[in-house]
């Protein structure tokens, strides 16, 4: 059986040789958010079941297509669902798009998400620029073999969210006239949802949001050399003195009514690269 990166290299060999340009951004969406960037000009589209070892979404809202097109002359590879370690996939398997990303040498890597809002001066349909992120999954990407090829043992994760690409956003959110608030994501492994104890933990130790994604592939990117930013669409707010039960069902309704405001953060964002 090849190894995890010989996957990766085949994957990258087969969309290579249909693609024949190397596209400057990849873009992996989260739950209910498969429909940003409406504006894309479609160029190829591959389902997750025909790319070579590419794992499949078991998700509902995660369409599980890859999309290479083009948005403000800037070729881009969109990532239409992810994957979880809830629904059972190791570490590195949720970041295989990260590692084909690195193999087709893009640069940049634009990651969503839907998450609980801890900070009670967050609403519902809020986006948040990730500052950065507390990783409460117990496990890591690069726990295991050490790959040389694809990066350092030990990372430095002090800059994980590029300052760069948070300023563009920060100068697209204004020009939008859209309110972008900024702090910091607690990552678990789910997919139970936060008990009021556990939120008043999280909130304690410094969350602004919640999710159950994201941390693996940011984990994986800065050790990959890639610029990242990340940006979670506030779909619930978690006040553990007022709890109040969400359901899947309403996260990606909530996803689905505010996803033109990051579709037009992004698309803002995008256009400043």
């Amino acid at each position: 059986m090849a190894s995890f990166r010989n996957q990766v290299i085949e994957c990258a060999q087969y969309l290579t040789a249909r693609i024949q340009t190397r596209p400057g951004i990849g873009f992996i969406t989260g739950t209910g958010l498969s429909d940003t960037l409406t504006g894309l000009e479609v160029i190829h589209r591959f389902e997750y079941e025909n790319l070579p070892h590419f794992p499949r979404s078991t998700v509902a809202s995660h369409r599980g297509c890859l999309i290479h097109g083009r948005l403000a002359d800037k070729e881009i590879l969109v990532f239409q669902g992810r994957f979880h370690l809830y629904e059972g996939y190791s570490p590195r398997e949720v970041t295989f798009p990260v590692r084909l990303l690195q193999e087709l040498g893009v640069p940049v890597m634009i990651l969503s998400n839907a998450a609980g809002g801890i900070n009670l001066n967050f609403s519902s349909g809020d986006i948040m620029l990730i500052e950065d992120h507390i990783n409460l999954t117990g496990t890591n990407p690069l726990t295991g073999p050490e790959e040389t090829s694809w990066g350092i043992r030990f990372p430095d994760m002090t800059r994980v969210y590029d300052p760069e690409l948070k300023a563009h956003a920060l100068t697209a959110a204004t020009a939008q006239n859209l309110v972008l608030q900024q702090g910091i994501y607690a990552g678990l492994q789910g997919p139970s949802l936060e008990t009021p104890a556990e939120t008043r933990y999280l909130k304690a130790i410094g969350g602004d949001a919640v999710g159950f994604s994201t941390i693996m592939e940011a984990i994986a990117g800065v050790h990959a050399g890639l610029r990242i930013i990340g940006l979670s669409l506030i779909t619930n707010i978690n006040d553990p003195d007022a709890p109040a039960p969400t359901t899947l069902e309403a996260v990606v309704e909530t996803a689905a009514l505010a996803s033109a405001k990051l579709d037009r953060l992004i698309t803002g964002l995008i256009t400043r690269l």
